[in-house]
């Protein structure tokens, strides 16, 4: 029995391939999650993976079944690329986050859909196809017990020159806390689960090389968790990314013992300059007036920063572009993710901005943070899309990107500028110069929900 699991590409990226231009896409990692599907999947099948930002797909090759894991984002793409399976008469499932949360419209698409985390329902799918009675709908009635995940197949991880380490692992799953905008908490459900760090260690010691990212949420969400695997991560000499929140700062023991044990960049959630706004998304434990101090703390611990930022929350005016600006560059930010307010399906967020009729777009591939869905409060759609557009590429600017390289060499040294802030920027960079800045019209999305078209139609084949 032959399988193929795929990690369909978002809304650019496809429209990139259609129109026959390589599609490449810098700083990515190997995708745990349909790893961790093929780890479960009987030992007899044949498993093919592709991650169609960086893979070419042949929709004829031979398969009896076809995996596809699907963010909001994707979904259009996921579900142009399931009517073409089905079509084949290839039996369709469709999982990850989009289905669990909009299982409806997600079930219309496929033969079967899973809902939550697909380790613990993934066998019994395959059981009963083979026995000629898959269900249409399937979903854990517990969280997975980590402790019972199985060695990942990494072999089958996709390769090539855009990974910039093959080397993912995962030693939590979810987070503590409850941001209104987060699907995190909806998909996990409350709290965070940690393996055993001996497991952990036993992983990252096999891998091949120096680099490792932990795609964890929330890797020092629990601090006595987080110390003993730093500490137990010490011998192995890793040089290893994640992300966390800024508190982490707030225990410069913790820092120190990170950074010995080879961390070299964190992904950490600003969000907001605004304390209203950071009220409105329940994350009140950002303390604004602590920002620069903790991002010293980690810098001075040769730690490097990437920071989410979210533009267009309700207490947003126009001059929060240049103000954020100014900020990361006052702050010696080394990277910043620069995010249209995207309210997605499953979040507390969503549902108010559905109640308030909010939402003018449901175009799902522009729920990539990169396009205006919402009527903002404190400015126009247009405004705010121009002013994201102007943030990326002011922040971006070749100049600005070579001054935080320069920077980032005697704070990060070497080896974490070459590791984190010289790729990550590059990414970034090499995401303007491939697809612009300005290109979407909110207005003209607002005229295509009125004349009532698909919400979640693709628009590239």
């Amino acid at each position: 029995m032959k399988l193929t699991l795929i990690v369909p590409a978002s809304g650019l990226w496809a429209a990139r391939k259609a129109k026959g231009k390589r599609n490449g896409k810098w700083f990515r990692f190997s995708l745990l999650s349909v790893l961790s599907v093929a780890a479960v999947t009987p030992p007899d099948w044949e498993i093919e993976i592709i991650d169609e930002q960086v893979d070419d797909l042949d929709l004829d090759r031979p398969r009896d079944l076809v995996g596809i894991t699907v963010m909001t984002a994707t979904a259009p793409r996921a579900y142009q690329l399931a009517a073409e399976f089905r079509r084949r008469g290839i039996p369709v499932v469709l999982g990850g986050m989009h289905p669990t949360f909009l299982p409806e419209e997600a079930g219309r698409h496929a033969d079967a859909i899973v809902m939550g985390e697909a380790e613990p329902v993934w066998p019994a799918l395959i059981a009963d196809l083979l026995a000629g009675r898959m269900q249409p709908r399937y979903a854990a009635h517990a969280p997975f017990d980590l402790a019972q995940l199985p060695r990942l197949p990494r072999h089958l991880s996709p390769r090539g020159p855009h990974y910039v380490t093959l080397n993912t692992v995962q030693a939590t799953r979810g987070c503590p806390h409850r941001c209104r905008f987060c699907s995190i908490a909806a998909f996990h459900g409350n709290g965070q689960r940690q393996r055993a760090v001996a497991h952990v260690i036993d992983e990252v010691s096999r891998l091949p090389g120096h680099h490792v990212m932990f795609i964890d949420d929330n890797l020092a969400a629990n601090r006595a968790f987080a110390r003993e695997l730093f500490t137990a991560l010490v011998p192995l000499e890793k040089q290893w990314i994640s992300q966390t929140t800024l508190s982490i700062a707030d225990h410069p023991e913790l820092v120190a013992l990170a950074a010995k044990s080879g961390c070299k960049g964190l992904f950490v959630g600003l969000e907001t300059l605004s304390p209203e706004n950071l009220s409105d998304v329940s994350k009140q434990f950002n303390r604004i007036d602590r920002f620069k101090r903790q991002i010293d703390t980690l810098h001075r611990a040769g730690i490097g920063v990437e920071t989410g930022i979210v533009l267009g929350l309700d207490h947003d005016r126009p001059d929060v572009f240049e103000r954020t600006l100014r900020f990361t560059d006052d702050a010696g930010i080394d990277a910043v993710q620069v995010a249209v307010f995207t309210p997605l399906p499953g979040t507390p967020l969503f549902a108010q901005m559905e109640r308030a009729k909010r939402i003018f777009d449901h175009n799902w591939e522009h729920y990539d943070y990169r396009h205006v869905v919402v009527e903002p409060r404190g400015m126009t759609p247009e405004e705010l899309q121009a002013g994201a557009d102007w943030l990326i590429s002011q922040f971006y600017s070749p100049r600005r990107i070579a001054a935080r390289s320069i920077r980032a060499l005697p704070q990060l040294g070497l080896s974490g500028t070459l590791f984190f802030s010289l790729p990550v920027n590059m990414a970034y960079w090499n995401r303007v110069r491939t697809f612009g800045i300005a290109g979407h019209d909110p207005a003209r999305a607002r005229e295509s929900a009125a004349q009532g078209r698909p919400s979640y139609a693709p628009t590239h084949v």
